[in-house]
C-alpha cells in the first residue's frame, strides 16, 4: 500500500488491530509517486476481505494505492499464529474485491476472444457432423466463454449494470459470430466434398444430446454453475473448470449452426433451446453460489464480531466490520 502521510497511521493502526495481519512493515516517505508512506504486509486469505474493506473506508485508494498478490509460500510462525486466529476457513474464503478484478477483466470483447471462440465452435461443428466427442472435447478446452458467464454472475450479485451489459455484450456478439463462421465453414467444407447434409441426418448417437435438451440439460448446466464460482473464488482448477462450463455452450451452439447451415431447422431449434437452457442454468447457479458465499462469511464475520464483544481470544480493537458484497 501507498498511504499518503496523513492516513499512514491510520493504516498501519487498521492493520495492528487485524489478527490476520502479520509481517508488518511502515517505510516512512519512500513511495515517490504517488507521494506517501510504503506499507507493506501479509494477510491471511480469509481476513483479506476485511482488511480491503477497512482500507476502502479510509479512502487509501483516492490519493494512495492498494495492490495484492498471492504468496506461495511463507515460512513463519507469526503467519501460522495469524492463521490460526483468523476465523474461517482459508481455502474457502472469497475475496471478493479479487474476484470482480479478475472477472472484470474477461468482459472485453477481444479479438483474442472472438477468435477462440469462434475455433472452438467451428472444431465442434466438424465433431457433431464426425459424431466424435474427442473433437468435441478438443473444443471445450479451446472456448473462452467462461469469463463472460463468471462475471455476469458476480455483475449481477454486486449489482454493477455497466458490467452486467458488457458480460451479455460478450457472450451474444461472441456466440453469434462464432456461429456465422462455423455456418460459412460448414458450406466451405461442403464445397470441398470433405462433408455433407446426410452426415447430420445419420444417426449420430455420441452426440445428438446435443440438440435434445431435457431435464438432466438444466442438471448438467445448474452444476456447471456452481463448480465454475467455487473455481472462481477458490482459485481451485480453474481451467478444468472452464472446460466443463464449454460442455454445456460451445457444442450446442456449433450444431445451431452447422444444422442452419443445412436447412435442418428442426435440429437447429433444439440446440438452440439447449444453449439458452444451459446458459441460464449456469448463471443462476452461479449467482446463487455466490449469494450463499456471501451470506457464509458475513455470518463468519458477525460471529467473530460476538467472540470479540464477549471478550474471547480476540481483543476488542481487533474488530473489523464484516465484508462487503
Amino acid at each position: 500500500m501507498i498511504a499518503p502521510p496523513d492516513q499512514s497511521s491510520a493504516v498501519a493502526d487498521l492493520l495492528t488491530a487485524d489478527p490476520g495481519v502479520t509481517h508488518l512493515v511502515v517505510l516512512a516517505g519512500a513511495a515517490r509517486r504517488p507521494e506517501g508512506d510504503l506499507i507493506l504486509c501479509d494477510v491471511v486469505r480469509e481476513r483479506a476481505d476485511n482488511v480491503l474493506h477497512g482500507l476502502q473506508q479510509l479512502g487509501v485508494e483516492a490519493r494512495g494505492a492498494v495492490a495484492a498478490a498471492d504468496v506461495e509460500l511463507t515460512l513463519s510462525h507469526a503467519a501460522d499464529q495469524a492463521a490460526r486466529k483468523a476465523p474461517g476457513s482459508g481455502a474457502d474464503a472469497v475475496v471478493w474485491d479479487e474476484v470482480a478484478a479478475k472477472t472484470g477483466e474477461q468482459t472485453e470483447l477481444s479479438a483474442t476472444y472472438l477468435v477462440l471462440l469462434m475455433i472452438a465452435t467451428m472444431i465442434a461443428g466438424i465433431g457433431v457432423l464426425l459424431d466424435q466427442p474427442i473433437l468435441i472435447v478438443g473444443a471445450m478446452v479451446v472456448g473462452p466463454e467462461f469469463g463472460p458467464l463468471a462475471a455476469l454472475c458476480v455483475a449481477l450479485l454486486r449489482r454493477q449494470g455497466r458490467i452486467v451489459g458488457r458480460s451479455v455484450q460478450a457472450l451474444v456478439v461472441g456466440f453469434l459470430a462464432a456461429m456465422v463462421a462455423t455456418a460459412l465453414s460448414t458450406w466451405a467444407l461442403t464445397a470441398a466434398d470433405l462433408v455433407s447434409r446426410d452426415m447430420l441426418l445419420a444417426e449420430r448417437p455420441l452426440t445428438d444430446f446435443i440438440w435434445r435438451p431435457d431435464a438432466l440439460s438444466w442438471v448438467v448446466g445448474l452444476l456447471a454453475g456452481v463448480a465454475g464460482m467455487l473455481s472462481l473464488t477458490s482459485k481451485k482448477s480453474g481451467s478444468l473448470v472452464g472446460v466443463l462450463i464449454s460442455v454445456t455452450t460451445v457444442p450446442a451452439a456449433a450444431n445451431v449452426a452447422v444444422a442452419a447451415a443445412y436447412g435442418v431447422w428442426y435440429e437447429a431449434a433444439g440446440s438452440a433451446l439447449q444453449l439458452v437452457i444451459n446458459l441460464c442454468a449456469i448463471v443462476l447457479a452461479g449467482l446463487a453460489t455466490l449469494g450463499v458465499q456471501q451470506l457464509w462469511w458475513r455470518h463468519v464475520g458477525r460471529r467473530e464480531k460476538r467472540r470479540q464483544t464477549a471478550g474471547r481470544p480476540v481483543t476488542p480493537s481487533r474488530r473489523q466490520p464484516p465484508a462487503g458484497g
